[in-house]
């Protein structure tokens, strides 16, 4: 029994009841029997033919379905008792989301209104909004230099708060982005992000939020982590507890090669989810007393995307991108695990002894 049952999609946890199954055949013979019996006892009546008349193909096809629920019925509920699993995909229950955003100086451009900025910020609230409870978010800011600027958790309005306190900076590290992400989500490697940045002076981010690159959440010192280079690769988007939402409006100017970053990503088999965000004509933007124009490396994000087994996705307005933030939600972290069915097969079994009952009553005016 256990041989014939091994390569099903379907498995039974108390698999030496399935033995019940036998009953289904018996049950077939009995209900076989029971109409010879009938139309033995039918024969002595003279008007017989007139009730096959009556009765007609229909009424012969009829007299039948009742039965052959009710057994359908019973078979279903005898695969329950002997409680089945299968493999069903799910929200992980331990999903994380690690959202990566841009906070440079071109994120004040005014294509989009009212601002690239002002916008982003409202659209990843309303994500926030939408995310099953169950899933942790943290956030990740980058400029001239990245670090996490909130830990993952669960409570929207810290989020939210943390969202509101964005301040530009100057330039865009998009690797580095990507790898604190990384290191968020594997706390325990090192994900090396090469020498300082000169853009982070006193006061600027890493100043107000942590240590570069780690934030405040980290919570391991770098003696007591293993290099993330020394990992063996899993297959590319094969990781399902976290995933990495990067959104940008422009071209990395410092930090490490986002390509490499990439790569890294790919070999931990995180999904990097890509956003570009603003009008594909890019926009003019003053900041720190220089003008500069912003444009869009859309051919860099969906490499990285590609690489990791994620998706890009365009955005040119404060829509778009909840629309985008929505389609990811839809596309949630899940979880392939066995679970055990058995309410399914259960419910099923009653509707079809529910379907026997109700047409026997309506038909022959009795219960099966």
């Amino acid at each position: 029994m256990h041989n014939l049952f091994a390569n099903w999609p379907i498995t039974f946890i108390w698999l030496d009841l399935l033995w019940l199954l036998l009953l289904v055949p018996l049950m077939v013979f009995a209900y076989v029997a029971l109409l010879r019996r009938k139309k033995k006892a039918a024969v002595r009546f003279a008007n017989l033919p007139m009730v096959k008349e009556a009765m007609g193909n229909t009424g012969r096809i009829r007299r039948h379905i009742p039965p052959v629920l009710m057994l359908i019925a019973l078979t279903l509920m005898i695969l329950a008792i002997a409680r089945p699993e299968a493999v069903v995909t799910l929200t992980s229950a331990r999903a994380t989301i690690i959202m990566a955003m841009d906070v440079s100086g071109s994120m004040r451009a005014t294509d989009v209104e009212p601002s690239r900025i002002e916008a982003s910020q409202a659209a990843a609230k309303s994500f926030i909004d939408q995310k099953p409870r169950d899933v942790a978010v943290g956030i990740v800011a980058f400029a001239a230099t990245a670090l996490l600027v909130q830990t993952p958790t669960l409570n929207r309005d810290d989020l939210k708060a943390t969202i509101d306190r964005f301040e530009l900076q100057r330039g865009t590290n998009i690797g580095g982005g990507i790898l604190v992400a990384l290191q968020t989500i594997f706390p325990n490697e090192d994900f090396d992000q090469g020498p300082p940045d000169p853009f982070a002076g006193p006061g600027g981010p890493s100043a107000r939020f942590g240590r570069r690159g780690e934030g405040r959440a980290i919570g391991e010192g770098p003696d007591t982590r293993q290099k993330a280079e020394n990992k063996p690769a899993v297959p590319p988007g094969s990781y399902q507890n976290a995933i990495i939402i990067l959104l940008t409006d422009g071209q990395p100017t410092t930090g490490p090669d986002p390509a490499d970053a990439a790569r890294m990503a790919a070999k931990h088999g995180v999904r990097v989810f890509t956003v570009g965000f603003g009008s594909r004509a890019g926009d003019v933007v003053g900041f720190g007393g220089r003008f500069m124009r912003t444009e869009l490396d859309e051919d860099l994000l969906k490499n990285i995307a590609d690489q990791t087994h994620g998706q890009y996705f365009p955005a040119s307005s404060e829509a778009e991108l909840k629309k985008i933030y929505s389609d990811v939600n839809a596309q949630m972290i899940k979880e392939t695990k066995q679970t055990e069915i058995t309410a399914f097969f259960a419910a099923v079994a009653f509707l079809f002894a529910l379907a026997s009952t109700v047409l026997s009553f309506l038909w022959f005016n009795r219960v099966f």
